[in-house]
């Protein structure tokens, strides 16, 4: 096993990291910007190194100093977390040629999957049902007009690069097209530096359901379950929970062999995700594949009782999974709340500022947060506004809720303004314990009614 690694991260990921790398005896390094010089991953970590300024792209983006680091330290690997260069395959093939092993997949793996695109054309190729779209890239909007015609409205204008939400437009009719085209590709073209544009259909009043895979070097994969993240603003998860309400038995099987074939067919290493669209009949279509771990993996941690970044590691070592498909049981239900630290009465506009006072939610069963808040940090401008995850498990899904409203009614944060009455609002929500919601109900239902309420 590794001796020490990198993590070229920061805030609760980076800790997460450090955290599973203790237990496992090996040795650690965390990177910091000038911002985070007193954060809790640096702190906790066996050696901490500053790797630039406040600014991601001359610190967390910084490939040389990155790498820098690493070399310096003899650090043997690297973890790259989420967001940042978790899905650069740039990143993962500098660090091959430094000898560095790449705790992710391999290069030509993030770079086939990372383009939205060019992934869709492989899973048609591998028999996975995808959204109907364009066969290629968009290249004028008179392309666009053509496809979009032939499709039906509403579309959706996506980024080949893309991610985030970034580079996304519904396209509701014809003459808002044009518009829509040129301002997706040009944030396109500023957030990847690449402005490929394509188009799909847009599956009303769907689900996104995600599929967690772990894949290692001998050819085994499997999956752990699915995750439901239809609860989104703006294409940014809110609340995830597994298992779905929406999904029977009979579905949730075909989903997990549909995600292991997807998997299979690229030769996937490492953790992954397959993220999918259900339309109400009960059909799924491939939307993308995260060629890295997400934001909510502890929901599938807390659901199987596997501890994904441990296997993260143990598969970047060259090692064979111990795991079998027959081995993953999912019992109870969990749910994740992201708290942020926005001000969602303001258009959710960021908070960042110093935590004066903090309470975490602790005790009892089936209770996880995850964070690198204390008090006294600083949130800084920055980065992303997510400062915790709250995550609950119960025996069934009213004992997660219930949970999860404990939790939330504990915690207290003072000195920065935060989502958490905005997600205690949505759990008590009479659709939402229902379970009755899709892609658009938070942005188009609950948001609207909750903006009104509060005005």
């Amino acid at each position: 096993m590794f001796k020490k690694i990198l993590i070229a991260n920061r805030g609760e990921i980076a800790v997460r990291i450090i955290r599973a790398c203790r237990e496992m005896g090996i040795k650690t390094v965390a990177v910091y910007s000038q911002a985070d010089q007193d954060a809790l991953h640096m702190q906790l970590a066996d050696e901490a190194i500053c790797i630039g300024p406040a600014k991601a792209t001359d610190s967390y983006l910084n490939m040389q100093s990155i790498l820098s680091a690493a070399v310096v330290t003899k650090a043997q690997a690297i973890h790259p977390g989420f967001g940042f260069l978790s899905e650069n395959a740039t990143f993962a093939t500098m660090c091959e040629e430094l000898n560095i092993t790449f705790i992710g997949p391999s290069p030509k793996t993030i770079d086939q999957m990372g383009n939205k695109a060019h992934a869709r054309e492989l899973m048609i190729e591998a028999g996975v049902p995808v959204i109907p779209g364009s066969e290629s890239y968009i290249t004028d909007t008179q392309e666009a007009k053509t496809v979009a015609d032939q499709l039906g409205y509403p579309v959706m204008l996506k980024a080949a690069a893309g991610g985030g939400g970034k580079g996304m437009r519904k396209v509701f009719h014809a003459d808002e097209l044009a518009a829509a085209f040129n301002s997706a590709k040009n944030e396109a073209k500023a957030a990847f530096g690449n402005d490929e544009m394509y188009l799909e259909k847009i599956i009303e009043h769907a689900r996104h359901i995600e599929v967690q895979i772990l894949g290692d070097s001998y050819g085994n994969v499997i999956h752990l379950g699915e995750r439901d993240c239809s609860l989104q603003r703006n294409n940014q998860k809110v609340l995830e929970e597994s298992p779905s309400v929406a999904i029977d038995e009979e579905t949730r099987k075909k989903l997990g062999a549909t995600a292991v074939r997807a998997a299979k067919y690229v030769q996937y290493q490492n953790a992954g995700t397959i993220e999918f669209l259900l339309d109400p009949e009960g059909h799924f279509y491939f939307m993308e594949m995260n060629t890295r771990i997400q934001v909510e993996h502890p929901v599938t941690e807390m659901a199987t009782e596997i501890d994904i970044v441990k296997e993260q590691l143990l598969i970047a070592n060259n090692e064979m999974m111990t795991l079998r498909q027959k081995d993953v049981q999912l019992t109870g239900h969990t749910i994740e709340c992201r708290i942020n630290a926005e001000n969602p009465a303001f258009h959710f506009a960021p908070s960042p500022g110093k935590i004066d006072y903090l309470l975490m939610p602790s005790g009892g069963l089936g209770l996880r947060v995850d964070s690198a808040m204390f008090a006294g940090s600083e949130i800084p401008p920055y980065y992303d506004a997510m400062i915790a995850k709250v995550i609950t498990k119960g025996a069934d899904r009213q004992e997660a809720i219930a949970k999860m409203k404990r939790a939330l009614g504990e915690l207290v944060i003072e000195g920065i303004i935060t989502n958490q009455a905005f997600q205690e609002d949505l759990l008590n929500d009479e659709c939402f314990i229902k379970g009755e919601y899709d892609t658009s109900f938070l942005q188009d239902t609950f948001l609207k009614e909750w903006t009104a309420r509060i005005e």
